[in-house]
């Protein structure tokens, strides 16, 4: 494995940074994740403040910047406390609109758990952000297993200086997250860090049969297995997860992937009309029962089946099936067709999800 930390003496908040990591670690272990050593001690051990000298918390009207080089040191204390907090911190916005954050760490682990990375393994990352999780990843395997990819140089020059900075330097590859890496495939594990209205097909085809893809849908995490060429399928795991959109390079006059994932534009709607389309959708989905637009699960089927159920009939099918979980949604990947499931992929209940490529 690679280096574990900064050169002793470069930190000057090594100290309190150790302390603030293990308290993490507590907090995550507590709340039932954590459970393999090797995750523990990465989370114990990487630096996260290394990974956000800077970063953003929303307030009324905007964000408030915090940063490692205040001239205040209560305000470096509290960005030292904002560093370990379990909780997302948006590191990237761009005229007020969020690019790139750090994920919540406990959020993290689970992610991590959920891909059952074994010794050997080769993973693939889309969404460097930070480099935060590429680091837990190198601390895992090794930096030359580990491969993530972001879309602006922006991101990953400050990606590779964090990672560097930390003792890791995976491969970081400035390019179209939703084309994966092809010249490093195949992968044994993928997983995004980024939100998609549907899991593009290099990824299918950059994993080894038998491999995992772990990405976020809609307001959910679905984790894949490869099956066979061009194949995959698996559930939704239990956890809600909210992350930042894929932005793709599409070629210039064509929708970008951030464009595609608005869920709630109907099928077909140009530019024009797509507001319109939207605004009558959100006046739809407000005139529901209040029992459905107070609970999440409900919102995470009427955003899985956007295109294809109303958001009435959303609500009716949800009230049939007796408020389902996550856990009992699925997507299945077939060449270029793939749908999303509810209780099994040949159900009467499926919903075609929009490509990406």
């Amino acid at each position: 494995m690679s280096g574990s930390g900064t050169e002793p003496g470069s930190d000057p908040y090594a100290v309190e940074a150790a302390a603030a990591r293990a308290g993490l670690v507590r907090l995550i272990t507590m709340g039932g994740g954590l459970t393999d050593p090797r995750w523990r001690a990465a989370f114990a051990e990487v630096p996260r403040h290394l990974f956000v000298p800077v970063y953003y918390v929303g307030v009324a009207g905007g964000y408030e910047r915090r940063t490692a080089d205040h001239p205040d040191p209560e305000r470096r204390a509290e960005w030292l406390r904002g560093a370990y907090a379990d909780s997302a911190l948006a590191t990237h916005v761009r005229q007020g609109e969020l690019v790139s954050s750090s994920s919540q760490p406990s959020l993290m682990a689970d992610m991590l758990a959920a891909l059952r990375i074994e010794d050997g393994n080769e993973v693939l990352e889309i969404g460097a952000g930070t480099g935060y999780n590429a680091a837990l990843l190198s601390h895992r395997l090794g930096d030359e297993r580990v491969t993530t990819v972001d879309l602006d140089e922006e991101i990953t020059g400050p990606a590779r200086e964090h990672l560097a900075a930390a003792g890791y330097r995976p491969l970081v590859i400035t390019g179209d997250g939703a084309l994966g890496c092809p010249e490093r495939a195949p992968f044994d594990r993928i997983m995004a860090t980024c939100q998609l209205p549907s899991v593009p097909a290099a990824w299918v085809a950059q994993c080894r049969t038998g491999g995992l893809i772990l990405t976020p849908l809609a307001t959910g995490l679905v984790l894949l297995r490869v099956t066979g060429e061009g194949r995959a399928e698996g559930r939704f795991l239990s956890t809600p997860a909210y992350f930042v959109r894929l932005r793709s390079a599409a070629p210039e006059g064509e929708p970008t992937t951030e464009a595609d994932t608005e869920d709630d534009a109907e099928p077909g709607t140009g530019a024009g009309s797509a507001s319109e389309a939207r605004a009558e959708v959100w006046a739809a989905t407000a005139a529901l029962p209040r029992e459905a637009l107070r609970d999440e699960r409900f919102h995470f089927l009427r955003t899985l089946s956007a295109g294809a159920l109303d958001p009435r009939g959303a609500y009716e099918l949800w009230r049939a099936e007796r408020r389902p979980h996550r856990s009992r949604f699925g997507v299945t990947v077939e060449g270029d067709r793939q749908w999303a499931w509810l209780d099994a992929p040949d159900g009467p209940h499926r919903w075609p999800l929009p490509g990406v490529g």
